[in-house]
């Protein structure tokens, strides 16, 4: 059994944090339409982040019991269960795949606005956004819908297993946390953050299950005791597995797929290769050959997509053309991938101990997804899920603004729920692109004005945590 406990904090625990997170997250539940409401939203949720970062990075305490932590996550994510999503409409095209599924017919056929539904469908049918499209969500995200409607083909019970996926990841974060010889109170960077309760309490994303999937093979690939010798093969052949579980639910898990072959020893990589391999096509031939389709609304997606890409408006006003900073974005999140895992391959983490190894691996997957965020020309704010779950581990100020800033891009809900207009805002895009920088930018300074590194550095059993991104280059940038 997994051994929870952590070294007692200074004095008494406050609840003062917990309050303050409880009070601001039912303040927006208690709104009746929250795309009215953007402006107190993103107030609360800054309130909040910001009461998070000082926790763990100050001397503020916060609940280092795992069933604190829980609890607090439960009972944010109940908030918003039952409340209709209002921020995002991509559940109700979740709902209309998983009552395909369920009835035996591809959900990759047809586009839905070829389809006539039922009356029982029919709410749900006029919800679905871009109907001429087939479905974008590749196979395992499929499986998860249809694990929705074995409960009951609603809104309510595939945001049920989704928020149950997101607790059983809340859960895995104490165990890797435990495993790496972190603070358990680091969890709370992402449990009691607003930005997976909204998103998938709220709105109901899949990408939380992705997020759960992906830490799930980080346990497997970092055993209890912190001895790889002793790992038995069925650990990475699961790892595998559930990796390209976690790729199939979303594809960003690709990006991370060479990172965690550099978290299993040498002589077991075929056999996580393999079951990597085989997963991935049996997931992809159960739905042949209607998955075609999918390659075709992704190829629209990819070409045609753009929302709230600093890095891309910029570089499209610089070369004058929208497909040639596509192209450039996609060369320099190839590149960074490449860099971030040459230099881990490089660095050769085996000669470092466990605790070592797990925390490189895990601070190169943090810096893949900041890079996506970064890059990407559309920048939805769930996409900031991924970011948000290698939070507790090497987040630093950019990381943690990072996934608060995302949240700005809802002001172009305001017009668009009154008057059917979507309008983006330039100032909107570069603030979301200039708040981390601004954080990172000044957290650096505020370190070199102290003298030292340590606040750069990866965080100790203290509780204090530095800035992961710069950790990363730091810990890259030294000769081997």
């Amino acid at each position: 059994m997994t051994d929870f406990r952590v070294a007692p904090g200074r004095g008494v625990v406050r609840w003062g944090i917990p309050l303050l997170v409880l009070g601001g997250h039912a303040l927006l539940a208690l709104q009746p339409e929250l795309r009215l409401c953007v402006p107190l939203l993103i107030g609360v949720t800054a309130v909040v982040t910001v009461a998070l970062a000082a926790a763990v990075c100050g001397p503020i305490a916060v609940p280092r019991s795992p069933v604190a932590i829980l609890a607090v996550a439960l009972l944010l994510r109940l908030m918003f269960l039952f409340h209709p999503p209002q921020l995002s409409d991509d559940v109700y095209r979740y709902v209309w795949d998983e009552t395909r599924t369920v009835a035996g017919v591809n959900p990759y056929a047809h586009a839905p606005g070829a389809v006539t539904p039922s009356d029982e469908l029919r709410e749900i049918h006029s919800r679905i956004n871009h109907p001429q499209f087939p479905t974008i969500y590749p196979p395992a995200a499929q499986l998860i819908f249809a694990a929705g409607a074995a409960l009951h083909p609603s809104v309510v019970a595939l945001k049920a297993v989704l928020v149950a996926l997101d607790l059983l990841f809340c859960y895995a974060l104490l165990v890797l946390l435990q495993r790496v010889g972190l603070p358990a109170g680091r969890a709370v960077l992402y449990a009691w953050n607003p930005l997976p309760v909204l998103e998938i309490a709220g709105s109901g994303h899949v990408d939380g299950a992705g997020v759960a999937l992906t830490a799930a093979a980080l346990l497997l690939l970092l055993p209890e005791g912190g001895d790889g010798a002793r790992c038995r093969w069925w650990r990475y052949a699961g790892a595998g597995a559930l990796a390209a579980v976690a790729a199939l639910v979303k594809l960003f898990p690709l990006a991370l797929t060479p990172v965690l072959i550099l978290l299993v020893p040498r002589r077991w990589r075929p056999v996580f290769a393999a079951t990597f391999v085989t997963t991935m096509g049996l997931l992809i031939a159960a739905f042949l050959p209607d998955l075609a389709n999918l390659v075709f609304s992704l190829k629209q997606y990819a070409l045609n997509w753009e929302f709230a890409g600093g890095a891309f408006t910029v570089l499209r006003g610089v070369l004058g053309s929208g497909p040639a900073a596509r192209l450039f974005l996609i060369g320099a999140f190839a590149a960074t991938v490449a860099i971030v895992t040459w230099r881990v391959q490089v660095g050769r983490c085996e000669a470092a101990g466990e605790r070592d190894r797990a925390l490189a691996g895990v601070e190169s997957c943090y810096c893949v997804a900041f890079a996506f965020l970064v890059l990407t020309p559309t920048l939805q704010p769930w996409y900031a899920l991924w970011l948000a779950g290698f939070l507790p581990f090497c987040g630093g100020p950019a990381g943690i603004v990072l996934c608060w800033a995302v949240l700005l891009t809802y002001r172009v809900q305001i017009p668009y729920f009154i008057l059917g207009e979507w309008t983006e805002s330039g100032y909107v895009t570069f603030a979301v692109a200039a708040a981390p920088l601004i954080a990172g930018i000044a957290a650096f300074c505020a370190a070199r004005r102290k003298g030292g590194r340590a606040f750069l550095l990866r965080g100790s059993q203290d509780g204090s945590i530095g800035n992961g991104t710069l950790a990363l280059w730091e810990r890259l940038s030294r000769r081997d």
